[in-house]
């Protein structure tokens, strides 16, 4: 989980990187199409088979995830990378309700609180540390941890009928190449030259090597401690923004921040059958 962590900052550095020069459709296109290129390439050598009975659960998983991305990349363009990621990690919050509503398990106290903590902090964040002009990133910033939710549901709905990691990130990203391609016929098509190919590669690949890590890690380690180590991904964002950028954020933000993450962590403690992601 750790390692995902890196790659998944290192992910949103070339998605911040790209948004000088390509749109959110185009982003989400390529960085699946790498991806779609890295998995089949894994999948041929290792001679797994393809075929699935499920194609409907997965075309849910995969619309939802590539709608997901969408305002996901968007936030990553607009605000401070550690806050955009911190935005879209709010996916267990909506993952423990979503727990409680469609599994029908009883929240706890803690589980409520967590969850009440949460969204304070989610307030906090948005308002008033964010400008006026960054609101609606921001906005889009916590839709996308919505639409994440719903497909960690649907991620651990497949893991529970069988489908391996490896199918699962296929077709996801086959399901978001082919949705950023039918976006991107109706918006504005950006040239490739060779600099923008390399971060769109580097997107692309690191996206799709921390997907597998992560769905290793929830299929094989405690769902608790590897929640926990998700988080790992803001403090590395904040490093490459500071590094990078030079964002500095202000104590308001760092403490929206940490009540997130606590909340998310207690989330996950809460949630004795909360879905793997």
């Amino acid at each position: 989980m750790i390692v995902a962590g890196v790659l998944f900052s290192c992910m949103g550095v070339f998605v911040k990187l790209g948004s000088q020069y390509f749109s959110s459709a185009e982003l989400v296109f390529y960085r699946s199409l790498f991806g779609l290129l890295v998995i089949y390439l894994i999948i041929k050598a290792q001679g797994f088979p393809i075929a699935t009975p499920y194609w409907k659960m997965h075309l849910w998983r995969g619309l939802s995830g590539f709608f997901a991305l969408m305002l996901f990349f968007y936030a990553i363009s607009a605000l401070p990378l550690a806050t955009a990621i911190t935005l879209n990690y709010t996916s267990p919050l909506f993952l423990a309700l979503f727990t409680v509503a469609i599994l029908k398990e009883k929240p706890g106290v803690l589980l409520i609180l967590a969850t009440v903590v949460g969204f304070v902090g989610v307030v906090l964040l948005l308002r008033p540390t964010l400008h006026a002009e960054q609101i609606t990133a921001g906005l889009m910033g916590l839709g996308s941890g919505f639409l994440a939710g719903i497909a960690y549901l649907n991620v651990k709905q497949l893991g529970e009928l069988g489908e391996p990691e490896w199918r699962v990130v296929f077709y996801f990203t086959l399901v978001s190449t082919l949705g950023g391609a039918i976006w991107m016929a109706f918006h504005t098509f950006h040239a490739l030259d060779w600099p923008r190919f390399l971060i769109l590669a580097g997107m692309g690949t690191c996206a799709t090597l921390a997907q597998l890590a992560m769905t290793r890690a929830y299929r094989t380690g405690s769902t608790l401690v590897v929640g926990s180590l998700a988080y790992s991904t803001v403090i590395f964002a904040s490093l490459w923004g500071i590094l990078l950028w030079q964002e500095i954020l202000p104590l308001g933000s760092w403490l929206a921040i940490a009540l997130i993450v606590l909340s998310g962590v207690i989330s996950l403690k809460a949630s004795p059958r909360l879905p793997a992601i």
